[in-house]
């Protein structure tokens, strides 16, 4: 089971010269986590207190809910001005069709009187011109509109996408693809690929690729090498005290990943660069993204993995997979510690994923060429599994280790893994 925190593919191919901002000694970039502990560390010293320390750090992560759910970082460049999406949003995009594909609208933006009317029926669901609604009142998660009137008629004129497009999704409390958002959430409905085939600047062949990859999936690599082979869109959440956050472990910490998105993926400006993808991005003449990286880490962090429901496992048998899964099962051995996984001690080779072999292999296409261990708290939550998605439940995961690795374990043993996989 393995993990990978980006966004949407960006399928511009172009690479550009820019610099990686890098740390003081010049070798390598410094973890922001460092920066900031350190930064933590100097100001008690010199005699700040704990409150302050606390009043601080309280602002910098509300600060970085606001960028995960509502920053573009300039990037409506590309998914305006490039690929014109506000162009199909304002004039064939109703809120039925939004929520087909994976589309979701936080309950909690919206006012009394459009929540009467959605429940009445006077507010037509079927009609762009309510999308184009949703979007002046930042009602429609991770994407970001700027409405104006023209000719006296409200008018999406630009669109770009947010950190939470992809890892976020709603509790449906109010209807289904309408609730209070979940942050970190992966959105496993939300179907990227179609979403930028709407574009009438691509042409059919890319078109026909996008469209291929189905709900939950893209392809981060995309931009890179120009293939087509999709992954699941990875949670957010339960990442803290972990370094390697990507399915291929690419980068030591989340602003690594952070940067990458925000420029390669969501087109934001700024640049990025990674020697070992011989890639470097610069996107625009000023840099909407580094700035913004500690205050989106630290609000990242706070986001945990969220708890198995009551009644959805069997507590007793949960006790007996858990002698299984550190035992006959030896998921421990890679599945270690209180995060269950060994992402900050190791990568692993291609051969250890139960995805591979595949063809083109991901890890083929990543900065390390290996995998890490993903973490297991809130997996109850995020299926399918594996990379790829090739595993639909717990169950066939179980099954897939069982027999890959020739464990032996009876069909008991495994519905009990199964019970504890879902307890975590």
């Amino acid at each position: 089971m393995k993990a990978d925190t980006s966004a949407m593919p960006r399928p511009d191919t172009r690479r550009h010269s820019a610099q990686y901002k890098r740390g003081a000694t010049g070798s390598r970039a410094v973890p922001i986590c460092t920066a900031v502990a350190g930064a933590v560390a100097l100001l008690a010293a010199c005699g700040g207190s704990s409150e302050d320390l606390a009043t601080e750090q309280a602002a910098l992560v509300a600060q970085g809910q606001q960028i995960f759910r509502f920053d573009a970082f300039g990037d409506e460049a590309q998914w305006t001005d490039t690929l014109r999406i506000h162009e199909v949003i304002r004039t064939a995009v109703d809120p039925v069709t939004a929520l087909s594909v994976g589309l979701k609208v936080d309950a909690e933006a919206l006012p009394a009187a459009v929540v009467q009317g959605i429940q009445n029926g006077s507010v037509d669901l079927k009609s762009p011109a309510t999308t184009v609604t949703l979007l002046k009142l930042n009602a429609v998660v991770g994407l970001k509109g700027t409405v104006e009137t023209v000719n006296g008629v409200e008018t999406l004129t630009r669109v770009g996408i947010t950190c939470a497009l992809c890892h976020s999704t709603v509790d449906n409390s109010f209807a289904p693809g309408i609730g209070k958002r979940l942050d970190g959430w992966p959105n496993r409905d939300l179907n990227p690929g179609a979403i930028i085939a709407l574009s009438p600047a691509l042409d059919a062949a890319t078109k026909v690729a996008l469209n291929s990859w189905g709900a939950g999936k893209f392809d981060p690599r995309h931009n890179v090498d120009g293939l087509s082979k999709p992954v699941v869109i990875p949670p957010a959440y339960g990442l803290d005290g972990i370094h390697r956050i990507t399915f291929t472990g690419d980068g030591e910490d989340l602003a690594y990943w952070n940067r990458y998105v925000a420029v390669a993926e969501m087109g934001g400006q700024g640049s990025v660069s990674e020697p070992r993808l011989n890639l470097t991005i610069k996107n625009g003449t000023q840099d909407l993204v580094s700035a913004k990286l500690p205050a989106l880490q630290a609000y990242q962090l706070t986001l945990k993995a969220p708890t198995p429901p009551a009644g959805s496992f069997d507590a007793v048998a949960s006790a007996r997979g858990k002698q299984i899964f550190e035992g006959a099962g030896k998921c421990v051995t890679c599945h270690s510690g209180s995060a269950f996984t060994d992402a900050n001690t190791r990568l692993h080779p291609v051969a250890d994923s139960m995805a591979e072999p595949e063809s083109p292999s991901y890890a083929s296409r990543s900065a390390t060429k290996q995998y890490r261990t993903s973490p297991l708290k809130g997996v109850w939550q995020h299926a399918p599994y594996f990379h790829d998605g090739s595993a639909a439940t717990l169950q066939d995961v179980v099954q897939t280790y069982n027999t890959r690795q020739s464990l032996g374990l009876s069909a008991p043993d495994m519905a009990d893994l199964v019970q504890y996989l879902k307890s975590l």
